[in-house]
């Protein structure tokens, strides 16, 4: 049998009392957490206003020097008993004697009640703390995650379902905060990977407006640009596909399935054009125009304000490629004169 200083703890486990005694106390706080300590600053503190005549306990700046600790630290545990109190989760100051056990809570719920810092008090934690309730949840939980940033990041990278939470907050966020759009445009202009996959989804969003502007308006811009009428047989199966995009879920990809639907459509739209000898007139007519409008642009860019210069800048193949340019000019209004109208005024 075990004597002196040991003592059994178990059918065969013979231990010192001070390991069996760490490891009841251990054991007390892996079931309540803070709450042990909160209960030891509760049932010896005594509550603001009390005359210190009327109780064996001690103020909070005394506990603290007893400690050898800030008063800060024990009037947070105060605090949180303080609350848990009111929620009914805890007796009151007033009903405890020093040195008194209690059960206490479950170890889960102490974070609920207990911040960690002061930041509660300060203009960032209280709106936190609105935030807070405004999605129905403790202040403190908020509070708690906000003073460990390093805590939230690593969650964040372990774990999807947490960066799921961290992107819809942060939209969340960015529709109300201008200087964070902007930051957060820079970030992704910077990094290859994130340009690579906005250009992406840009372009699949594109291609799904196209689809959408169909069902939706009933009208459809061709190849050159011209607005048409959609068809029945067009908008039936822009409907068709814009049904199945519209059932994916936010985590699926729609680079694939938009891009089947933006080319089935744009077959549509060209066999309707092709179809209708009016249309198909006019899109010839609307290709030309837009590729004249844009090399009349270009060509108007080419000035030479700086004729003192042009030395400078001559190459050997400009004048050939000009010459060649001024060819195919002639060659163009020749054509075009000759179905002119009667009486059309030839220019010099």
């Amino acid at each position: 049998m075990p004597t002196g200083d040991f003592v059994v703890t178990g059918p065969s486990l013979d231990v010192p009392e001070p390991v069996a005694r760490d490891a009841r106390e251990f054991g007390e706080y892996a079931r309540t957490g803070g709450w042990a300590f909160a209960l030891k600053v509760a049932r010896s503190v005594r509550p603001g206003g009390q005359p210190a005549e009327e109780t064996p306990k001690v103020s909070a700046k005394e506990f603290a020097e007893l400690a050898g600790c800030s008063a800060e630290r024990v009037m947070r545990y105060y605090k949180a008993w303080d609350k848990a109190a009111d929620d009914g989760l805890v007796p009151f100051f007033e009903g405890l004697a020093p040195g008194e056990d209690i059960e206490l809570p479950d170890s889960d719920v102490w974070l609920s009640y207990y911040s960690s810092r002061s930041s509660a008090a300060s203009e960032r934690g209280t709106a936190i703390a609105a935030a807070a309730e405004a999605e129905g949840i403790r202040p403190t939980k908020a509070l708690e995650v906000a003073e460990n940033p390093t805590a939230l990041r690593a969650a964040i990278l372990a774990d999807p379902s947490t960066a799921q939470a961290a992107r819809s907050a942060l939209l969340d966020r960015l529709k109300e905060d201008p200087a964070l759009q902007t930051e957060l445009a820079r970030d992704i202009a910077r990094t290859d990977e994130l340009k690579k996959a906005v250009a992406t989804e840009t372009q699949a969003a594109s291609r799904i407006g196209y689809v959408r502007q169909i069902v939706e308006n009933g009208q459809v811009k061709t190849s050159a640009g011209q607005t048409i009428d959609a068809p029945a047989d067009l908008r039936a199966e822009a409907e068709r596909h814009l049904s199945l995009l519209d059932e994916l879920d936010d985590d699926e990809e729609t680079g694939q399935w938009a891009s089947e639907a933006y080319d089935s459509v744009k077959d549509l739209v060209a066999q309707t054009v092709e179809a209708n000898p009016e249309l198909r007139l006019q899109e010839r007519r609307t290709k030309f125009y837009s590729s004249l409008q844009k090399a009349t642009k270009v060509f108007e860019e080419l000035t030479f304000d700086d004729a003192d210069d042009l030395d400078d800048i001559y190459e050997d193949d400009m004048l050939q490629r000009l010459e060649d340019l001024q060819t195919a000019i002639a060659t163009c209004i020749t054509a075009l004169r000759k179905v002119a109208p009667a009486g059309e005024p030839e220019r010099p």
